[in-house]
């Protein structure tokens, strides 16, 4: 009676492919890996920053970072931190539920988050004039910066960092 197990050379064959297909992965994870290790977190020093009024979603704040001259960084795809004013309520909230892929800031590229001042539908809110905004984990080296026009505040939320800025539109729910 047979073995269930196929002739020697099919499972050399069989062994060979497994191995090809194990070593793809691992060569793509490297490289993920070490595109990431080759540059550092971006600091909030690191970049320049701009703000811009958007309208769509009923108006936000499109926030466009690049990184200063001869710095090469990558940016988390986490939510800026950012606020207002001092109090907690003027704080922003994350506006999407998972992590979104870093950005590797050099030259001229960017990258883009949309912060929305104003998430309730009520009548109700602060208004600013400004926005305090670091990238997250480096809160102590914030910057100010002045808004295009007086926001009124009422629960605000930020989307992460992207690639696109067609990506960083806050959605409320």
């Amino acid at each position: 009676m047979r073995s269930l197990f196929a002739t020697r050379s099919a499972r050399l064959a069989l062994a060979a492919v497994a191995a090809l297909a194990i070593g793809g992965t691992a060569t793509v994870t490297a490289t993920a890996d070490s595109a990431r290790s080759t540059t550092k977190a971006c600091a909030t020093g690191d970049l320049k920053f701009t703000v811009k009024t958007k309208t769509q979603a009923g108006g936000y704040y499109l926030i466009t970072a690049k990184a200063k001259s001869g710095v090469t960084c990558h940016l988390k795809g986490v939510f800026p931190s950012a606020s207002f004013g001092s109090s907690p309520d003027t704080a922003v909230s994350p506006a999407e539920q998972s992590v979104s892929d870093d950005v590797v800031l050099s030259g001229s590229t960017a990258a883009y988050a949309g912060i929305n001042p104003k998430s309730t539908a009520d009548n109700g809110g602060i208004e600013f004039d400004q926005l305090h905004l670091s990238v997250a984990g480096d809160e102590l080296n914030s910057v100010t910066l002045r808004l295009p026009e007086t926001a009124t505040v009422d629960q605000p939320i930020a989307t992460n960092w992207h690639a696109k800025a067609a990506d960083a539109v806050p959605f409320s729910s």
